[in-house]
């Protein structure tokens, strides 16, 4: 099974990444042959410094292999040091109906929000349909509201095999709906847009404010309180133990536990879980020449992969 992820580089990652991309994708390495990579030329449609998109980029391949990634386990690289991938999302396009684009979320969202939409955002799933298919991917795990992405891969895959041939897997979505919304310190989705996120290598001090100023209710310390109604308790249970959570739940309900003294334990809890990942990044850090070969051997094993797929598409529309 071949199982593909991708994650765009768009600075500090925070737990909501985390929880509802990354652990699942490190996970992945153990049920299949994971196909991971920086999704750099998807971050293009909105970032045009050029400083802050390589800096991003590296600090993404540091985030990535700190966290789990395997580059001997996994295939893992920069989308932007395969250039096959560009290439078929054009035989892709001239076969992508405008009403499909034109119906995706991310197109109209930027329209609804006054956005002056350029082609690349309009034609974004295209090029992200060529990530999925290119690899022939039976498996992509995806956030949910990133389903679409998946079906307007399957619809352009159906397009091409009944114009040209069968050639391309029909990818499924895979969502792990406990995980699919992680809220952040005011309550919504956790979302850099929103700018309530805690990032998962932020410093001590920065990360123990962001986490005291969750929103709550003026429920008094001493009164019972709903764990099931706490942003706090909501994030304590995505990373303490059952045993914990049973008890944090107790506490709630007993009363006599104070929302400071709660997010104080958040704190330490979340502090502590990403401990040995801070340390690994650390590491990495100080070892550019191994953080160049991983990205080179990384782009050679995703273009072998790849090879004969492209190899028959150019067959199939005429380009050899």
């Amino acid at each position: 099974m071949k199982i593909l992820s991708g994650i765009k580089p768009s600075g500090s990652l925070h737990i909501g990444n985390y929880l509802g991309m990354i652990k699942p994708m490190v996970e992945s390495q153990k049920r299949g042959e994971l196909f991971c990579f920086i999704a750099n030329l998807h971050s293009l449609t909105t970032l045009f410094d050029a400083a802050k998109m390589a800096r991003h980029t590296e600090d993404a391949i540091l985030d990535l292999l700190a966290l789990g990634i395997d580059p001997d386990q996994s295939v893992f690289w920069v989308q932007s040091d395969v250039p096959e991938v560009a290439e078929l999302t054009w035989y892709l396009g001239n076969v992508t109906p405008m009403g499909l684009l034109e119906r995706c979320h991310a197109y109209k969202d930027a329209l609804a929000k006054g956005l002056a939409p350029n082609h690349g955002l309009f034609s974004y799933p295209v090029l992200m349909a060529a990530d999925i298919l290119a690899y022939q991917s039976n498996v992509v795990p995806v956030g949910k509201d990133q389903k679409q992405h998946v079906e307007v891969a399957r619809d352009v895959a159906l397009k091409f095999n009944s114009t040209y041939g069968e050639v391309f897997t029909l990818p499924e979505p895979e969502i792990v709906e406990e995980l699919a919304v992680v809220p952040g310190v005011d309550g919504q989705k956790m979302s850099k847009s929103y700018g309530n996120v805690i990032e998962i290598f932020g410093g001590e001090k920065a990360t123990r404010k962001k986490i005291m100023s969750i929103v709550t209710d003026p429920t008094p310390v001493e009164a019972p309180k709903d764990p099931d109604k706490s942003v706090i308790f909501a994030l304590y249970k995505l990373f303490a133990s059952p045993g914990e959570t049973k008890t944090m739940a107790e506490r709630f309900r007993a009363g006599g536990l104070g929302y400071g003294a709660a997010k104080q334990e958040l704190f330490e809890t979340i502090w502590n879980h990403f401990s040995k990942f801070r340390e690994k990044r650390e590491r990495l850090a100080g070892d550019a020449a191994y953080l160049r070969e991983v990205r080179r051997k990384g782009a050679e094993k995703a273009r072998e992969r790849l090879a004969a797929t492209m190899e028959k598409v150019r067959k199939l529309v005429g380009v050899v």
